[in-house]
């Protein structure tokens, strides 16, 4: 990435463009001038890792120095704005003084570019929370406001690896069994016979592998990473190698989560699926996995961005987020409830069954 903010001229006119969503290209605003992002044909090669000895740079990986200003509110890490005056985060809202600050990171390797543009994105925003019961009015009326909708690069890591897990646990397979109890019938006792379930358990051992490609974790801190991981799948195989043209118009967080810290929460993403091969593998009705060794060979990782359509908002001093995948469309946030309109449903539902009951009492 390079330093500071990236600004194209117009071919045409001379004014700065933006990267149009969708056409893969750089379009101006006055003119209509669309200039095409040249594709440089680099492949995009994965960075080989380390499990144990990579440092929070990675050895070997490109490195560049940027420049960034922190939210003082979520500490989120942007881009300075373009006129170097304070701005809105786009992760709290809150107000950001562009006191700048450099430091070294690893580069982009890859960019998955904007498919979706700011209309089609609020149109979303405002269906979704159409569909909202007990929202409160102030959310509603949110939604009509232009210009919430912030388009973003959130940066992740992608991280590969083959891995090799054996195991040990117990099986458990359900076999029944006839019983009798005596019951009260129309004022008689019954005796009846009924199927009592039981489980067997045998113990269980064995060996599961597994080729991991592309495990996602996003590289922010401030965005909510049960609301990022909900945004997939992404198209990675989409993947652009990194130009600057594609950022041209939009927002870009550096990364605060490092490649290290990244692979603890990969490994944490691989296993639940290595315990899901288990437990099939172990087969039976009920599963137990008393321990797990896995070993991680041929890891390799990329640094990629993101895009997203995001918005916050402040409701009784609570930040609420509101994402887009701006690939596919797919919608996730975070909804306030009004407690009032929650409390005027209850009392309408009580009264409501109170006169069904009157009604069908006097009947």
């Amino acid at each position: 990435m390079t330093e500071g903010v990236r600004q194209f001229p117009c071919e045409t006119c001379g004014a700065n463009v933006a990267f149009a969503p969708g056409k893969d290209a750089l379009e101006c605003p006055y003119c209509g001038t669309v200039t095409h992002i040249p594709d440089t044909g680099d492949a995009i090669e994965e960075q080989a890792f380390d499990v144990f000895s990579i440092d929070s740079l990675a050895e070997g990986a490109e490195t560049e120095e940027v420049t960034s200003v922190q939210c003082s509110s979520c500490a989120a890490l942007v881009e300075p704005s373009p006129t170097h005056e304070a701005f809105a985060c786009p992760y709290c809202g809150a107000n950001i003084v562009t006191t700048e600050r450099s430091q070294r990171l690893l580069k982009p390797q890859a960019v998955l570019p904007f498919a979706i543009g700011s209309a089609e994105a609020h149109e979303k925003f405002r269906s979704w929370i159409g569909k909202l019961w007990f929202a409160p009015n102030a959310l509603k009326r949110l939604a009509e406001l232009d210009g919430r909708l912030k388009g973003l690069y959130a940066p992740y890591w992608t991280y590969d690896a083959d891995t090799s897990s054996r195991y040990s646990g117990m099986r458990g397979d359900d076999y029944y069994v006839t019983r009798t109890r005596t019951v009260q019938r129309d004022g008689k006792s019954v005796t009846e016979t009924y199927q009592e379930r039981k489980t067997r358990w045998r113990p269980a051992a064995g060996h599961v592998a597994r080729i991991f490609d592309d495990v996602l974790v996003v590289g922010s801190e401030s965005l909510p990473r049960d609301l990022a991981e909900e945004l997939e799948p992404w198209d990675l195989q989409n993947l652009k190698s990194y130009a600057d043209e594609y950022l041209s118009g939009f927002t870009a967080e550096r990364y605060q989560i490092d490649v290290k810290r990244g692979w603890t929460r990969a490994t944490e993403r691989m296993d639940a699926v290595i315990r899901s091969d288990v437990r099939r593998d172990i087969g039976g009705d009920h599963q137990k996995i008393t321990t797990l060794h896995t070993r991680h060979d041929n890891v390799t990782f990329k640094h990629i961005l993101l895009p997203m359509w995001i918005c916050s908002y402040r409701y009784q001093q609570k930040i609420y987020r509101f994402l887009v995948n701006a690939r596919t469309g797919e919608i996730q946030g975070e909804r306030p409830w009004s407690w009032v309109k929650i409390t005027l449903a209850v009392i309408a539902a009580v009264l409501l069954v109170s006169v069904l009951v009157i009604v069908f009492r006097d009947r």
